[in-house]
């Protein structure tokens, strides 16, 4: 028997005190993050949103098998956005619908869920009226039965069974009456449960795990009160996809004490929100980084390759790493270093000879 099927359907239970300080601490997480980042510059903002959103859209679909290509994806957000992002190709009409749905949950937040705003969203998910190679019913709830199923043809396991078609329309009712009346509710809590209420329904033949995903944004992105995306969760769960999907079929198999799904969904916010920190720390110790160079004139191949390793460099930085990065001669690539050594900017690692390397250093640099 699935959740849907029980007595007191959709009339969901959970413990309060087993979520109560958890919540406490994701709001405060929320907040140092959305906090953090209105203290950094525009363009790095700017920068940090268009990445969350690329991220949602390639993660979201890819939890779902589907591949999308990033650098279209980001330059769909950027030219939806009015964000200049010169050089990327224009997506097509699939990564733009993707795109549209996302963007509509997040930057109009604080619009109504109706059923013409679902219907759209997944008129824009399949522009074609096709999954793949199938053909299915686009912007209309679903006429047939639908099972979430793994495995090879004839040895499949049935992980859920939506309920039958005849029950969607009244289920949506119920769905969107909940959504939009309910006000009493902290809206992270609301997102975890609609995400799962949603899901449970499955109203559409395909699509309903991105819809779920968009509709858990829209509700986080209330909860901010701010469009602008910093962190994404549909890349966490893409991280954590199999727990993802474990926990749902747990909670769509057992009792209506939804607990440890909230718990799940918390916990999986959570990290997605620690990852953005994270991002911001590394913006901030850029931005601070780059204040104590302000008055120390730098060549263009010297600023390219402090901020590669800002970013991250990976192994160690060798003088003719720097040459073959910056297209420069290995002689050239040698006085910058130098340059950058003798004013406290680099500092020489340990081995010599061949194996001579170089980090940034912490101390401060000599003008």
């Amino acid at each position: 028997m699935y959740i849907h099927e029980l007595e007191n359907w959709p009339h969901f239970i959970w413990s309060q005190d087993a979520l109560s300080d958890t919540l406490v601490q994701l709001r405060h997480e929320q907040g140092r993050l959305v906090g953090g980042m209105e203290s950094i510059g525009f363009h790095a903002r700017e920068e940090v949103v268009l990445q969350a959103l690329t991220q949602d859209v390639v993660k979201s679909s890819e939890i779902e098998g589907e591949v999308l290509d990033q650098s279209l994806v980001r330059s769909s957000v950027a030219r939806h956005l009015g964000i200049d992002d010169a050089g990327l190709d224009h997506a097509d009409k699939r990564i733009d619908g993707v795109v549209e749905m996302v963007l509509d949950a997040t930057q109009n937040f604080d619009q109504p869920l109706t059923k013409e705003r679902l219907f759209s969203w997944h008129a824009s998910l399949f522009p074609t009226g096709r999954s793949g190679l199938k053909k299915i019913e686009v912007g209309t709830w679903r006429k047939g039965p639908v099972d979430v199923v793994s495995g090879p043809l004839g040895k499949e396991t049935v992980h859920f069974e939506a309920p039958p078609p005849n029950l969607v329309e009244k289920e949506m009712n119920l769905f969107l009456n909940w959504f939009n009346e309910e006000k009493s509710l902290d809206l992270v809590f609301k997102a975890a449960i609609a995400h799962l209420w949603f899901v449970t329904i499955h109203p559409f033949e395909d699509g309903n795990g991105r819809i779920s995903r968009a509709i858990a944004d829209l509700l986080l992105a209330r909860s901010e009160n701010s469009s602008r995306r910093f962190y994404s969760l549909s890349k966490q769960i893409q991280k954590e996809r199999k727990s993802y999907y474990a926990i749902l079929e747990q909670t769509q198999k057992g009792t209506l004490t939804i607990t440890p799904w909230i718990q799940w969904f918390f916990s999986c916010l959570g990290r997605a929100i620690k990852d953005a920190l994270s991002t911001l720390d590394t913006i901030l110790y850029k931005a601070q980084f780059w204040e104590t160079l302000a008055e120390i004139p730098l060549n263009e191949r010297q600023k390219k390759m402090i901020n590669r390793m800002l970013d991250g460099f990976e192994g160690n930085l060798t003088s003719s790493k720097w040459a073959k990065i910056t297209k420069c001669s290995q002689d050239s690539a040698y006085r910058d270093i130098l340059d950058l050594t003798n004013r406290g900017i680099l500092t020489k690692n340990p081995e010599s000879g061949r194996s001579t390397s170089y980090c940034l250093s912490l101390l401060k640099p000599k003008s």
